[in-house]
């Protein structure tokens, strides 16, 4: 397995960087609530971040990377109570998103985290921790020359893995063609991921349908999902 200590890769991120500016209502809930709900990467403390007792339950913990506005997620939070969401952004506007979706639902399943995701799970995830991992359309970075810059390649999916608990699942979305491609040599070749499907995963129902998603419908994009479960370890 690629050393995880190896995977920021130079010009790698998990988010692109824009400056977006908050509206009052994003502003508001964010001066509200995200003390109780938020954590920004830099202020955490060195060492494993205590999932159970920021989330304050024990239940199955699933990391969304780069939430963006955070419509996917209110709604799977929703529909599965019983799981502790927590979404991974850099952008304060859809994180102040979210919020608002939180207060507006009443969701307690759901806890935000403002930075950059493969520093995160580098230096505050244990090892088998994770019950799954979503990466819905990712910066494509679709000019040849930058898909190097693209999030989803060997070391970080490597990462990705070690941080699953066995049987845990990772979740791939993406509605360029070339990128999906490359997602699924990716992941086919790590040893800590068995595909669960032979090829293309069905478009599972319950993800939801987002704006961003009909956006690419709409200008004749296919989208393609990928599922793969963390195997067990022999002799367990």
């Amino acid at each position: 397995m690629q050393e995880v200590d190896q995977v920021r890769q130079p010009g790698v991120f998990s988010h692109v960087r824009r400056s977006v500016r908050m509206t009052v209502g994003q502003q508001r809930v964010w001066e509200t609530h995200w003390s109780e709900l938020g954590r920004k990467l830099e202020d955490l403390p060195a060492g494993i971040l205590d999932l159970d007792a920021w989330f304050g339950r024990t239940a199955p913990v699933v990391l969304e990377i780069g939430s963006g506005m955070g419509e996917a997620t209110a709604q799977l939070a929703q529909a599965a109570p019983e799981v502790n969401h927590l979404a991974a952004e850099v952008y304060p506007a859809g994180l102040g998103q979210l919020m608002l979706a939180v207060e507006k639902n009443e969701l307690s399943n759901v806890r935000l985290l403002h930075g950059d995701a493969l520093d995160f799970l580098r230096d505050h995830v244990a090892p088998d921790t994770l019950d799954g991992v979503r990466i819905y359309f990712p910066d494509p970075w679709q000019k040849k020359r930058h898909n190097k810059r693209r999030l989803v390649k060997a070391p970080f999916v490597a990462l990705v893995a070690s941080r699953l608990r066995p049987g845990g699942t990772l979740h791939l979305a993406t509605d360029w063609a070339d990128y999906a491609d490359e997602m699924r040599e990716v992941c086919t070749a790590e040893p800590q991921l068995v595909n669960q499907y032979d090829g293309w995963a069905p478009r599972p129902s319950w993800r939801p349908l987002t704006k961003f998603e009909s956006r690419a419908h709409s200008e004749g994009r296919v989208c393609r999902d990928l599922l793969y479960t963390k195997v067990t370890p022999s002799g367990w």
